[in-house]
């Protein structure tokens, strides 16, 4: 994890891999750095339509984070209430 915050001095990561955490840093935290440069060095490593569909999985992604954070759901909370109604429905 810690060498996944430092990606961008990393030598573990390909450009490619690099170019798309610097487009999940700018959905994620800071849309200003979508700029020319970024923009030029995501498309000389992905087509629109690859563009199209990591924006929204990081978005969607991210998003649902944010939400379980804002409900302060913990790790495995939604499963285990889930087999709790699955328990239930069982019983009938």
């Amino acid at each position: 994890m810690a060498e996944l915050m430092q990606y961008e001095k990393s030598g573990r990561f390909s450009q490619r891999e690099k170019i798309a955490l610097r487009y999940a840093d700018a959905i994620m935290y800071d849309p200003n750095q979508a700029d020319d440069a970024m923009w030029a060095a995501l498309r000389g490593e992905f087509t629109e339509p690859e563009l199209v569909e990591l924006g929204y999985w990081i978005g969607f992604t991210f998003g649902g984070q944010r939400w379980l954070k804002t409900l302060s759901a913990q790790q495995g909370e939604l499963a285990a209430a889930m087999a709790a109604v699955a328990a239930q429905k069982n019983k009938v």
